[in-house]
């Protein structure tokens, strides 16, 4: 299964069979989308930088906790908060569980707090965890530290951070590396994950931004 970075909160997973695209964003981030195609496309929350479905064709969208089953992809969505006043500030967000091929990616949305105990027993020990490093309105390098530590994945790749062209204001990457201890990162265009077979260490993997600044 392979994981590539569409820039922000955007992902697309490809497995043998389906595809998956997470959090697309409209054009007025900064970034341009091409148009995608995917089987599914899941929303953590209804904001405008999350919820830009109609760049993906033909999909099957998901928009909230619950249990779902879409061309042999397993979803479940976990709810959760976009900041640490229960939602009070941001409102709601959702967590994303998504296997495929045997592998499962935790996609954290837009989470705007430590997990609790029941929310990291219900994510916990993924494949891949896509975990949101920039701050301001997220978690920031050292909040999504503990929760690498919580979920113990495999691979860690971060997101929602500042990169060039991205009109939000976001931390840099450089932050959350310093605080899981990895020195320059080379990027990397993808993200290729095989089911696991036994123990494993967490892996910090960054990756490319498979987008281009919008003219």
């Amino acid at each position: 299964m392979d994981v590539t970075w569409l820039g922000h909160g955007c992902f697309r997973l490809r497995g043998r069979g389906a595809a998956v695209v997470t959090d697309p964003y409209p054009p007025a981030i900064g970034l341009k989308l091409q148009r995608l195609e995917a089987n599914l496309v899941t929303v953590s929350h209804e904001h405008e930088n999350h919820n830009y479905t109609q760049v993906v064709r033909d999909a099957y969208e998901i928009r909230g906790p619950g249990e779902y089953e879409v061309a042999g992809v397993s979803v479940i969505g976990v709810p959760s908060y976009h900041d640490a006043e229960k939602g009070a500030r941001h409102g709601r967000n959702t967590i994303y569980l998504i296997e495929i091929d045997d592998v499962r990616v935790c996609h954290l949305g837009d989470l705007g707090s430590a997990l609790d105990d029941a929310e990291a027993e219900a994510t916990s020990a993924p494949d891949v965890l896509l975990v949101p490093v920039g701050g301001r309105t997220v978690i920031n390098a050292a909040q999504a530290a503990q929760v690498v530590r919580q979920l113990e994945p495999r691979f860690v790749v971060p997101m929602h951070y500042a990169i060039p062209g991205l009109k939000l204001e976001l931390d840099p990457l450089d932050r959350f590396l310093k605080e899981m201890a990895v020195t320059a990162a080379e990027p990397q265009p993808k993200l290729s994950v095989q089911a696991s077979s036994g123990e494993y260490d967490t892996k910090v993997i960054v990756l490319e931004p498979r987008v281009e600044p919008k003219s």
